[in-house]
């Protein structure tokens, strides 16, 4: 655990810390503990925390509305390109959210697909960050509460209704109590991604929403008022805190004994008319909700000043068509691409490192806390139990990067890492850096339930016939999870390629990332702009649909966990 403990001190606590004291200390070193009575009290912060958890609200119920008919269709059916779609909906979810905002406004906004066919705008109103929420999260659903669904025994709701139990009050009875902590454990993670949204918000939102990630960016960085900002990072790290524990006690009782099968075996081809029908809706429902903005944003990337073409994408291999162009980049846009994939590659090998090292730390302390408990002994089973407990708060702390403002990371390396031997400010490593934070929990999480189903009486066996601790995971432990590895790696690259929040701040003007490109010129008047973002979003997507059509393949462990 100490590599990852050091890793998530000196990148992520201490950035945290020294930005949060910039805001909220004197120069003489007193701290303004009356900030926070005036910020909270302010009409304008209310109004933004009224909103913030009015729209994660609304969005989670309007995801959940939506997936968990997707989830039950992708656990209990089998249809021909299950697995391709199963990837597809998956694409939305790591897509940078500038673009997802880049696809919504080419759908819903001016001159989008919207008001040509029907004369209507959405991106005015809140309707079009409700819908790029869903259309972010609807993969979290389909494969949290779907990945365990699937391996719900069927015959349990059979029984019930051999016994006169109807449909409805069989799956009320019988699988509701089962699914119901997978269901809260994945709203809880849709009201946190939504409850921190940025780039949506930022591309669709306009003067009028504001989320407490996109004030605390114009405090940051327009209004340069740091102890304002500092308020409201502290609001929303309490918040993210606080969901975070009730998100680990839900995932506990996810985890009490249920009578699973392997999922192959629950899943068959529709029977009926109402299943068939059901499949239609879900189908048609993913198309209009997944497939189309995806496709409006490849064709609107086509879509150049003389009519469809290669246009777009040509310009981007050029600084200077526009005096617009050339005052956003000094290097050829195309420039970004190679960029992004060079820093992602090296974020990934850090997420892994440091990931892997804590999935492997939380499966050994897990181990001993189990045998401790299992021994009966008061002293072993105390022992345990504060070992359980501490294992608990290291997995939870490791999760904080997903619910962080990005933007207080991001700010907090220009501030922080200014001073040998920590002075990155200058160096291209600070971007893979933030990055990986974001990339760990994504390892976490898709190494550990495979590490915990590991036999541990194989680690014993090889350590008594003389085996040390790291033969013993490179013999035993490394053949059993190396296509986990693989999946980790691919959700570690996919995730640090769209990383914004923190990169907007830290990425140098002579090496942007992709989504830094895609802000920028959204940021710029003018068609050409318009369209080489267009031009990029969709590189991006193409990326890590490639991606994620290449982990579908080779994904070993349906569990539940994302």
């Amino acid at each position: 655990m100490a590599l990852p403990l050091a890793f998530f001190g000196i990148f992520f606590a201490y950035p945290v810390a020294a930005i949060v004291a910039r805001g909220l200390r004197t120069s003489a070193g007193d701290w303004r503990s009356e900030r926070l009575t005036q910020v909270l009290s302010d009409a304008d912060t209310l109004h933004v925390l009224w909103f913030t958890v009015w729209q994660a609200a609304a969005s989670t119920a309007c995801t959940l509305a939506l997936a968990l008919p997707a989830a039950y269709v992708f656990a209990r059916f089998d249809f021909p390109g299950k697995q391709v779609l199963r990837a597809v909906v998956t694409v939305p979810f790591v897509l940078p959210t500038v673009v997802v905002g880049s696809a919504f406004l080419a759908l819903l906004g001016r001159g989008g697909v919207l008001e040509e066919w029907a004369g209507l705008r959405l991106d005015t109103g809140v309707w079009a960050i409700l819908l790029a929420h869903v259309f972010i999260n609807y993969a979290v659903v389909v494969r949290t509460v779907g990945g365990l669904w699937a391996q719900l025994d069927p015959r349990q709701e059979e029984a019930a209704r051999v016994l006169g139990a109807s449909r409805f009050t069989a799956w009320r009875r019988v699988t509701l109590p089962a699914l119901a902590p997978s269901v809260a454990a994945a709203a809880l993670i849709v009201f946190l991604f939504t409850f921190t949204s940025f780039g949506v918000i930022q591309v669709l939102g306009g003067p009028r929403y504001a989320t407490l990630e996109v004030e605390i960016y114009r405090q940051t960085a327009a209004l340069l008022d740091l102890p304002t900002a500092a308020v409201l990072t502290l609001i929303q790290f309490a918040t993210v805190i606080a969901l975070l524990a009730v998100h680990a006690r839900t995932v506990r009782k996810r985890q009490s004994a249920l009578s699973m099968v392997p999922a192959e075996q629950t899943a068959r081809r529709p029977r009926g008319r109402a299943q068939w029908a059901l499949l239609t809706a879900v189908l048609t429902v993913t198309a209009l909700l997944i497939l189309v903005p995806l496709t409006v944003l490849a064709l609107r990337s086509l879509d150049g000043p003389d009519g469809y073409g290669l246009a777009n994408y040509r310009a981007l291999g050029r600084t200077s068509d526009t005096a617009t162009t050339a005052a956003t980049f000094t290097v050829p846009p195309v420039d970004a691409i190679g960029n992004s994939l060079a820093y992602a590659a090296v974020a990934t090998l850090l997420a892994l490192v440091t990931g892997g090292s804590a999935a492997l730390g939380l499966t050994v302390r897990n181990g001993t806390r189990d045998g401790a408990e299992a021994s009966g002994t008061g002293a072993g089973s105390g022992t345990g139990r504060g070992a359980g407990r501490l294992v608990r708060s290291f997995d939870s702390m490791l999760m904080l990067p997903l619910g962080t403002s990005a933007v207080t990371v991001g700010f907090g390396f220009l501030v922080a890492l200014d001073e040998p031997p920590l002075d990155l400010r200058s160096s291209w490593m600070i971007v893979p850096v933030a990055q990986a934070l974001v990339g760990v929990p994504f390892v976490i999480r898709t190494m550990l339930p495979v590490l915990r189903a590991v036999d541990p009486r194989l680690r014993e066996a090889a350590a008594v016939l003389g085996a040390p601790p790291l033969r013993v995971w490179r013999e035993v432990d490394l053949p059993m999870v190396g296509r986990a590895l693989l999946v980790a790696a691919g959700f570690a690259f996919a995730v640090s390629l769209g990383e914004f929040g923190a990169t907007v701040f830290i990425a140098r003007p002579d090496a942007p990332t992709l989504p830094v490109a895609v802000a920028r010129f959204l940021g710029r008047a003018g068609e050409v702009n318009y369209g080489q973002a267009m031009a990029m979003s969709t590189v991006l997507m193409l990326v890590c649909a490639a991606t994620l059509l290449a982990l579908e393949r080779i994904r070993t462990h349906p569990s539940g966990e994302f």
